[in-house]
C-alpha cells in the first residue's frame, strides 16, 4: 500500500437518514453513533446541515448572573472610554509634533531634533 492511500467512505442516503433518525429519537448518542458506525462527528454534522435538521445540533447555553451582565457592560463603557482618552493623546501627540515642526523651520533649525538640542 502507498503512503497516501487512503480509503474514501461513501454513504448512500437512505444509511444518512437512518443515522439522523436513530439521533432524533434517541436511541443513541451523536458520539454513540461515531463510535458505532465509524463515523466522524463532523460528518455527522454536516449531514444534519445537508438536511436542514438544525434541532439535532448541539446547543450551546451561556448562563450568566445579573452581576456578571452588569459588570460585562461597565466594562465594555470603560474600555470605549479608554478608546476615546488613548484617541486624544495621539491628536495632542499629532498637534504638538506639526508645532514642533512649524517652531524649528520658523526659527531656521533644519530639523526638530536640533531644535530640542537647544
Amino acid at each position: 500500500m502507498y503512503k497516501n492511500d487512503k480509503v474514501i467512505r461513501r454513504y448512500s442516503e437512505p444509511f444518512k437518514l437512518k443515522i439522523l433518525d436513530e439521533l432524533s429519537k434517541g436511541k443513541h448518542t451523536k458520539s454513540e453513533l461515531c463510535k458505532l458506525y465509524s463515523i466522524a462527528p463532523t460528518t455527522i454534522n454536516e449531514w444534519i446541515k445537508k438536511y436542514n435538521r438544525k434541532d439535532l445540533m448541539n446547543t450551546r447555553v451561556k448562563v450568566e448572573t445579573k452581576d456578571e451582565i452588569s459588570r460585562i457592560k461597565a466594562l465594555q463603557k470603560e474600555i470605549q472610554q479608554l478608546k476615546k482618552l488613548l484617541l486624544k493623546k495621539d491628536l495632542d501627540t499629532m498637534v504638538l509634533d506639526s508645532y514642533l515642526e512649524v517652531a524649528a523651520e520658523d526659527l531656521g533649525y533644519k530639523s526638530v531634533a536640533e531644535l530640542k538640542k537647544s
